[in-house]
């Protein structure tokens, strides 16, 4: 059997956050030149504020749009009143990928310690575009993309990947 090789995940980026614009956004800058330079290519990327029904319109539009493949969100996934990132986007999965927030948790307790617990980040897939809401931090966003995403987005990571099952994610 032939090895499978890279090919290019097309990512949309949502930046939440009531006070970034894209010049000082350096997280939703981190996830770019990361996927950027794995190959990967960006097709748009938006700031919102702390909103769930703006942070549900844009990953909405993106879930129905043929061209983004993967959904990346940073921010709005903490505790306080106004981080509601796994709210807006929860009730849209058709599927929740558990084992990301599982396993970011499990990474980022390697940097952060305990402080991890109050990292609300989540995964799943809606109308076969994946989606993964992460923390706001440059520490969160390459930690996930590091530790998980770069090996999940690459077609040819064995012994499985999540791009190898995009095909079959609108099956019935």
């Amino acid at each position: 059997m032939a090895e499978a090789q890279f090919r290019p995940v097309n990512i949309a980026i949502l930046t939440v956050s009531d006070t970034r614009t894209l010049k000082d956004d350096k997280s939703g800058d981190m996830l770019e030149k990361l996927a950027t330079g794995d190959g990967h290519q960006v097709v748009e990327r938006v700031i919102v504020p702390d909103d769930i029904y703006r942070i549900r319109y844009e990953v909405s539009r993106w879930i129905i749009d043929q061209n983004v493949e993967a959904v990346i969100a940073t921010g709005g996934t903490g505790l306080t009143g106004r981080d509601g990132t796994p709210e807006a986007v929860l009730p849209l999965f058709d599927r929740t990928i558990e084992g990301f927030g599982e396993l970011f948790r499990q990474l980022s307790y390697q940097t952060v310690k305990t402080s991890t617990i109050a990292s609300r980040a989540v995964g799943g897939v809606a109308n076969g575009t994946f989606i993964f809401s992460l923390p706001g931090s440059t520490g969160a966003c390459k930690d996930a993309w590091k530790g998980i995403l770069k090996y999940q987005l690459d077609l040819s990571h064995r012994p499985c990947n999540l791009v190898e099952l995009m095909p079959r994610l609108t099956e019935k």
